[in-house]
C-alpha cells in the first residue's frame, strides 16, 4: 500500500497530495477541476492514462485542509 504525501506551497496557499509514489513528466494525461461552487473551494484531480486519479491538488489549502498535514517545507 502507497502512503499518500503532501506537499505545501506557503506562497501559493497550495497543497498537492499525491496518490502515487512519483509521478513521471508526462504521467498526467487529465486534470479534471471539481465543481468549485459544489465544494466553496477549487481542487483538481489529476488522472494517469488509465484513468485513475494520481494525484489532488487543492487551492486556499490553509481553509481546505487539516492544518496537521501541511508544512512550509
Amino acid at each position: 500500500m502507497i502512503a499518500p504525501r503532501v506537499t505545501y506551497d506557503a506562497v501559493a496557499d497550495a497543497a498537492y497530495i499525491y496518490l502515487t509514489r512519483e509521478i513521471l513528466p508526462g504521467g498526467v494525461a487529465t486534470t479534471v477541476s471539481v465543481d468549485p461552487i459544489a465544494i466553496d473551494g477549487m481542487v483538481n484531480l489529476d488522472l494517469d492514462a488509465e484513468g485513475r486519479i494520481v494525484g489532488i491538488e487543492v487551492l486556499d489549502a490553509r481553509a481546505r485542509l487539516d492544518p496537521d498535514l501541511l508544512s512550509d517545507e
